[in-house]
């Protein structure tokens, strides 16, 4: 059964907008219903212009939360994503939220979180490793990217670095990095795995996870066009109990699934 939860679509002000490397900013928005009830991997999707264009909105992870503020991390990847990018402080969105599940960091005792990223899949785990520190578990942030432009660590604690051309930290991925790692981290007790970043990075760390019996949490991404389970624009399918497959609605059952439930 599906866990509810209240959903709303207000007019948030943009605080500050910040720029964190040559196309990724981090904005700030003044949202206290959403910031409220926002779980580290819920998102919210956003209406980045007060006109008809683009006419779709666009998904984002829930960075941070501060109080009444949210903070989102945006990459500037088109005509949408520019536009907010260059939104100016005290200009207005609308924002939809908050949306999807959340990652589980209760299902069973463990000391230690790895946060693994790819590129800007780090989005939610600001928020993430801020949650799992207040219930007393120590975290890990596994970073990688093809060269270092791509490493997005900014706020981020404990941090360990891999880049595909050694630019920066590892040489390799970051799921070589993990690999390497693997063996001193599990002499400190227990782990959980969470995993954001592009898909084929997250294929290659639910097939880790699962040769190494290891719980894993991944956040998928997908193109939105509602958030609520209308238009059906990101049916993803998933593996089932049985050894079959499903589809299922990334929006509404997403964007966080058990590792072992994505199809590899």
């Amino acid at each position: 059964m599906l866990e509810t939860h209240p959903i709303v679509d207000v007019r948030a002000t943009i605080i500050k907008t910040r720029r964190i490397c040559t196309d990724v900013s981090i904005i700030t928005l003044n949202c206290p219903f959403i910031a409220a009830r926002a779980k580290p991997g819920n998102f919210v999707n956003v209406k980045v212009s007060n006109t008809s264009q683009p006419l779709l909105r666009r998904p984002f992870s829930i960075h941070d939360v501060q109080g009444d503020f949210i903070d989102i991390m945006v990459k500037s990847i088109g005509c949408g994503t520019s536009l907010f990018c260059d939104s100016e402080a005290g200009s207005s969105v609308m924002v939809l939220g908050p949306l999807g599940n959340c990652f589980t960091i209760d299902d069973y005792d463990f000391n230690t979180a790895i946060l693994v990223s790819g590129g800007i899949g780090t989005a939610p785990m600001r928020f993430l490793e801020k949650t799992l520190v207040v219930h007393g578990k120590k975290v890990i942030n596994l970073i990688g990217g093809r060269t270092k432009n791509d490493l997005l660590a900014q706020n981020l604690s404990n941090c360990r670095l891999a880049t595909d051309d050694g630019s920066t930290g590892f040489k390799g991925t970051v799921i070589d990095l993990l690999d390497r790692d693997l063996r001193d981290i599990e002499k400190e007790g227990s782990i959980k795995l969470f995993g954001c970043g592009p898909n084929p990075m997250l294929k290659v760390l639910a097939k880790f996870s699962q040769e190494h019996r290891i719980a894993c949490d991944i956040s998928l991404e997908s193109v939105m066009g509602c958030g609520i389970g209308i238009c059906y624009g990101c049916s993803v399918e998933i593996n089932t109990t049985d050894e079959g497959i499903r589809t299922i609605l990334l929006c509404r059952e997403g964007p966080v699934i058990d590792a072992k439930l994505l199809v590899v």
